[in-house]
């Protein structure tokens, strides 16, 4: 079971999304893209806290001011915990994939309206439930 961190961060009633490309046969991420919230694994020796500051600096270049628990959702391999983040003033960039490769797996960066982002196909139901709380306050 792998244990993941990700960031629900709210600017205008958008949350800020990445997509990312799925691997095709071909092994390369050229497959079709989907979004999702920034997050990833947490390290062995690493609490969530620390993974999800560390995972928005990495993937959209902001600094997390604070984090506030929202929840915990399954996913393929194990379980996401889901943090409502404040963030600096700035404008997110995309970071670089953690692997060298001629074909990123992260793509682009999407400010999706809240509502929108509840019911996207690839938005889990326990995210989608936590997104809905959110966006009714």
């Amino acid at each position: 079971m792998r244990r993941r961190a990700s960031a629900v961060i709210v600017r205008e009633g958008a949350v800020l999304m990445v997509r990312e490309a799925t691997r095709s046969s071909s092994g390369r991420h050229d497959g079709p893209s989907y979004l999702t919230l920034p997050g990833g694994g947490v390290g062995d020796d690493e609490d969530l806290d620390h993974a999800v500051r560390r995972e928005v600096a990495e993937e959209v270049g902001l600094h997390v001011t604070s984090a506030r628990r929202l929840g915990t959702y399954p996913y393929t391999y194990g379980e996401t915990a889901c943090f409502l983040v404040e963030v600096l003033d700035g404008e997110p960039r995309l970071g670089a994939h953690d692997k060298p490769c001629d074909c990123p797996k992260m793509i682009a960066l999407e400010w999706v309206p809240l509502p929108e982002a509840c019911s996207l196909p690839e938005t889990p139901p326990h995210l989608a439930d936590l997104l809905l709380a959110l966006q009714h306050g």
